[in-house]
């Protein structure tokens, strides 16, 4: 069955809030065997009307999130009643609960309120346990020789839309597609490659095996995306494993930081990190996970050759001899990391995020990175990452974190 979801909301389209809601529902829905086909957002208003009915013609399954509220800008369950023909009658029993929330709260109720309980007695009510709108959900009805799609209407903010179509969409799905897909989805995210490098090594072969392939690239790496059935997907780990190996971060959409803070943790080991050119943003993303107070001890953010020499030991002779941004400086933070944070690992970066600041020998965006570990050497990879500063620091603290991934792997 065909699904199309409308994100009504002005406020959507001039950024004032962000749009949560397909990556939600996608999810949600795949395990049925349905995808979304098309998502549309618009403005509060008439618009409404033109994208139900665009949406009607090519859609089983039509969800319209947003315009529930008591105010006079939510206007979908007016529309939509409208054009399928239903009239708006009151409802006690939602009343009720409105007012009982409103009590539970000890706030004033508005008279606008109201307007949240009427309903056509066609529809049935998704109850709402997390706000004052409850969704409505309109069976098929008979329009001009052909059926109108079934359709959903959900509130719109995040927390009262998700439990309600946990609780009171999914059961009615489900009834209405009694059989489970025979089609499963997995994905590979992948460091350390671009994009067009994971499809020359597998791609053909997995288009070979009848899957559906695809790929998400971001800065340092890319999710190889899979969709197919039982046996085919299980043949296609076997190749995806060969090819791409020590390539492979995860298989579940985990980021990176998480999948090092877990290796971290089932170690009993620790980290520090010291940063020069990505100013804290690698502890930022490793502090970014949950339970990485067990394995992060210490950052340091040694912007200044003084801050190296003072908190690192980095002596300043050797920053005179090579430059800050150089094999033995990154060496020597990580060293001086380690033996001050006093743990297994430690990591270092210092580069030269531009625009200015390059020479000959180490133009803008030279980056040294460097690992000193229990684990054997002190090691150090020097990369060049010709980006503005923010894709600068994120590839930057990709590649420490991968290189720390692939030691302790």
């Amino acid at each position: 069955m065909n699904v199309e979801v409308i994100n009504t909301g002005t406020e959507l389209l001039l950024g004032n809030v962000l749009n949560t809601h397909l990556k939600f529902l996608a999810e949600a829905l795949f395990p049925l065997g349905l995808r979304i086909g098309r998502q549309v957002t618009v403005p509060d208003g008439d618009l409404i009307r033109e994208a139900v009915v665009e949406a009607a013609a090519r859609a089983e399954i039509v969800l319209i999130t947003g315009g529930l509220g008591p105010t006079t800008d939510d206007i979908t369950r007016e529309i939509v009643a409208e054009w399928l023909g239903l009239e708006l009658v009151h409802d006690e029993e939602i009343m009720r609960a409105i007012e009982a929330r409103f009590a539970r709260r000890a706030m004033q109720m508005s008279p606008r309120n109201r307007r949240q309980a009427q309903r056509p007695r066609e529809a049935v009510v998704l109850w709402n346990h997390h706000g004052t709108a409850p969704g409505l959900y309109f069976p098929p009805v008979a329009m001009g020789g052909r059926m109108s799609p079934h359709i959903f209407l959900l509130p719109g903010p995040p927390r009262e839309l998700k439990p309600m179509f946990n609780e009171s969409v999914l059961p009615i799905l489900q009834k209405l597609l009694p059989e489970r897909p025979a089609f499963a989805l997995r994905s590979y995210r992948i460091a350390g490659m671009g994009e067009s490098g994971v499809e020359e090594l597998v791609g053909e072969p997995l288009l070979a095996l009848g899957l559906e392939v695809g790929y998400c690239a971001r800065p340092g790496e890319v999710d190889l995306r899979l969709i197919g059935g039982p046996e085919e997907l299980a043949r296609a780990e076997e190749m995806v494993v060969k090819k791409l190996g020590g390539h492979i971060v995860s298989r579940g959409g985990e980021e990176l930081e998480k999948v090092v803070v877990d290796l971290l943790t089932a170690r009993g080991e620790t980290l520090a990190i010291a940063e020069s050119c990505t100013g804290g943003f690698v502890a930022h993303r490793v502090t970014n996970v949950p339970g990485a107070s067990a394995v992060f001890m210490q950052g340091f953010v040694t912007y200044a050759n003084e801050a190296k020499t003072r908190a690192l030991g980095v002596d300043a002779a050797l920053i005179e001899a090579h430059g800050a941004v150089s094999a033995e400086v990154a060496a020597a933070m990580a060293e001086g990391a380690r033996a001050a944070a006093g743990v297994d690992h430690a990591l270092a970066t210092t580069g030269i995020a531009g625009p200015g600041g390059g020479s000959e020998a180490k133009p803008v965006g030279t980056v040294f990175i460097a690992l000193a570990t229990k684990l054997g050497p002190t090691v150090v990879e020097r990369h060049r990452y010709q980006h503005e500063r923010e894709t600068f620091k994120n590839l930057t603290a990709q590649t420490a974190l991968d290189l720390l991934r692939r030691r302790l792997v």
